[in-house]
């Protein structure tokens, strides 16, 4: 029985274990890197019941429609025709349980069947409670698994191996801009591989590619929106902030990561003062990942003084309580705070 929680979890040793240990009784997964989630479950599951379907042995469930009694007599029940049995319990809300829905909960997962695992799948944007009893519960008897987006390294690889299954290649340098502009998501990325594999006709995908079909994530227009600020390209940065607004993007959520992206830059103008430093510094300070986005961001603070960044951080916290605070059209309040920061600069 595991009492560990793995926060991050490493995907390739997990699998390992349970290739080396076997499947344990308990399980809670979390996390953003929901492709890696399924495949681990998917791995998990054939371990426990074997190959093909088992229809007797498998259950799943529904945890925001399920009483807990369903839930104990599925734990409880005997395999049929089978040495175990497998219930996936989704979307438990084990933040919040009723006090006496929890305490039932509490007494199944200290004593599931040794012929049972029983998994707790929670979607992306949950974050385990450590306060609540049954959470902790969890932590002393489950494998408690976070899938968190893959290091950059890892990343590029997987792409490069996708491509190359669809017939294509594409140089490390190109795929870590397409991480940049898609994300580093697995479950983003699938779909942009596959329709850039049916867009190219040769057999390289090049970044004037990614440009051309490539589903732009807002984070990277609007990095790209505050390099051209820095660079003095004032149309530029208008009309990919008139692209993110007729994309249906909420204004405040982009004055959010406009002043996220000004918090990196004044990080790395700390590190870097002349553009020049050490990478991995860089990354630590501001959060982000090696490759295309620490170098493009490196690039970026060569073009600016110390000083404007702060009065742009400024400027953004200002721009942030007033679409908070006053009746004024959050849309006009981000064009205001374009043409200032393009002043300021």
């Amino acid at each position: 029985m595991a009492k560990q929680k793995n926060t991050g979890a490493d995907y390739a040793a997990e699998l390992n274990k349970l290739k080396i240990h076997g499947p344990g009784r308990l399980y809670l997964l979390w996390g953003e890197e929901d492709y890696l989630r399924e495949r681990f479950i998917e791995s998990l599951r054939e371990m426990v019941l074997g190959e093909g379907e088992d229809d007797f042995n498998y259950k799943r469930m529904d945890g925001r429609n399920t009483d807990v009694r369903d839930i104990e007599e599925a734990v409880n029940s005997m395999p049929f025709m089978g040495e175990r049995s497998f219930v996936e319990l989704r979307d438990l809300d084990i933040n919040s349980c009723r006090e006496e829905t929890a305490e039932r909960l509490k007494a199944l997962i200290e004593d599931i069947p040794d012929y049972c695992t029983l998994v707790l799948v929670q979607d992306i944007g949950y974050v385990p409670d450590g306060r609540m009893g049954l959470v902790r519960a969890l932590k002393k008897h489950a494998e408690c698994l976070e899938f968190v987006a893959q290091g950059q390294t890892a990343i590029v690889r997987w792409i490069g191996r996708r491509f190359k299954e669809l017939g294509k290649d594409i140089s490390r340098a190109d795929a870590e801009y397409l991480i940049f502009v898609s994300g580093s998501l697995m479950n983003q990325l699938i779909p942009e591989i596959e329709k850039l594999s049916g867009y190219v006709k040769g057999e390289l995908v090049t970044r004037k590619d990614i440009d051309a079909v490539a589903i732009r994530l807002p984070e990277a227009s609007v990095f790209e929106m505050t390099d051209c600020l820095a660079a003095g390209n004032y149309d530029g940065a208008a009309k990919i902030m008139s692209e993110l607004l007729l994309s249906r993007e909420a204004p405040i959520k982009l004055v959010a990561m406009i002043a996220m992206q000004y918090r990196r830059m004044y990080g790395a103008k700390l590190v870097a003062p002349n553009g020049k430093g050490n990478i991995d510094e860089l990354c630590a300070v501001t959060g982000v990942k090696p490759g295309f986005m620490a170098e493009k961001l490196m690039n970026s603070v060569r073009k600016v003084q110390l000083e404007q960044l702060i009065f742009a951080c400024k400027l953004c916290t200002e721009y942030d309580y007033k679409m908070k605070s006053s009746s004024t059209d959050d849309e006009e309040l981000l064009k205001e705070l374009l043409a200032r920061l393009a002043v300021g600069a």
